[in-house]
């Protein structure tokens, strides 16, 4: 099978396409035929050793001091299960399903193993195969910090960098939740966020949320630009600040801003949870909840996807298709 793969840090043009074997199920795994896949800040972070400050050796003691430890990146994918292992029993031979990898990666490959019970569910019939390679990366973040904050019916959640993977996921699941939900983002995007549920959008170019006097329950920053220095004049009594992206003084600030006032800062890498992938399938379904993409590329142009997002001002998403199957 073809893979994208990765054998040092570096720029986009360290991706090479190559003949790698096909992998083999094992009991309790599914072999999905990949149809879509994305290239995210994730993929980024990891082969460009792009990561938070205070994070750059544990990443690396993590994923690989010299050169990535799994040379093939990827997070999530949409396919066609196309075998599956003994023991498995809850899917099928030609069951069209999307899944989130996470750390495992692997997923920018012809061919992926997934184990049965992990963060791999049936595709939403109204959704592409592209749309549903989109859904996890996002979603299950945006799900995993409104978890952690407590998010409630009825608050005011300001999302800042609402127009990336994260944040679209954040306004159209807040809204669901049912938020008052105010998106920050660039004036190119400001129709996007609206579109997506958002009651009120502020433009950074020409506003600072930090400055109009408002006030939040919730702040969510998927871009690393409000940490709690910036962002606690807008927070409420009570009020979670939910670090999406976040370095570690951010990190080990956390626990003391929670010891010494009635305000929370939530930090940390998001879980990987089976059951936020079955979640947004069923959202999906009904018609709730949406993957936002920005530019699709062939699976031939993975370079090129990486690119682009390197430039960090995608909108939603950045699928990668292989051939015409994910349509």
């Amino acid at each position: 099978m073809k893979a994208a793969v990765c054998r040092r840090y570096g720029s986009p043009d360290v991706v090479e396409l190559v003949e790698v074997e096909t992998p083999t199920p094992r009991d309790h795994e599914i072999l999905i035929r990949t149809h879509a896949t994305t290239v995210t800040a994730g993929d980024h972070r990891v082969r460009s050793r792009d990561f938070p400050a205070g994070f750059g050796l544990l990443s690396r003691l993590i994923l690989g001091f010299r050169r990535p430890r799994q040379p093939i990146l990827g997070t999530e994918l949409a396919g066609e299960v196309v075998s599956v292992g003994g023991g498995v029993r809850r899917f099928k031979v030609g069951d069209p399903v999307f899944g989130l990898s996470g750390l495992k990666m692997g997923c920018h490959a012809e061919y992926k193993c997934m184990p049965e019970d992990g963060a791999v569910a049936l595709k939403p019939a109204n959704l592409t195969y592209d749309e549903a390679a989109a859904l996890t990366f996002g979603g299950t973040t945006a799900l995993h910090f409104f978890r952690k904050g407590r998010l409630q019916r009825g608050d005011k959640v300001l999302i800042n960098g609402a127009s990336g993977s994260v944040g679209t996921a954040a306004v159209q699941l807040a809204r669901h939740f049912g938020a008052e939900v105010t998106g920050v983002c660039s004036s190119a995007n400001v129709d996007l966020v609206k579109s997506l549920g958002a009651g009120r959008v502020i433009d950074y170019t020409k506003d600072d949320f930090t400055r109009g006097g408002e006030t939040y329950d919730v702040i969510v920053d998927t871009a690393g630009t409000a940490p709690y220095s910036r962002s606690k004049v807008a927070l409420k009594e009570r009020g979670r600040l939910l670090l999406v992206l976040a370095g570690l003084p951010a990190l080990l600030q956390a626990p003391w801003v929670s010891m010494t006032s009635r305000r929370k800062v939530i930090a940390g890498p998001a879980s990987e949870n089976p059951e936020d992938v079955r979640l947004l399938g069923e959202l999906a379904h009904a018609g709730a909840f949406r993957p936002v993409i920005d530019r699709r590329f062939p699976f031939e142009q993975i370079a090129q996807a990486h690119r682009y997002v390197d430039v960090g001002h995608k909108k939603g998403n950045v699928v990668v298709t292989m051939g015409s199957r994910a349509k």
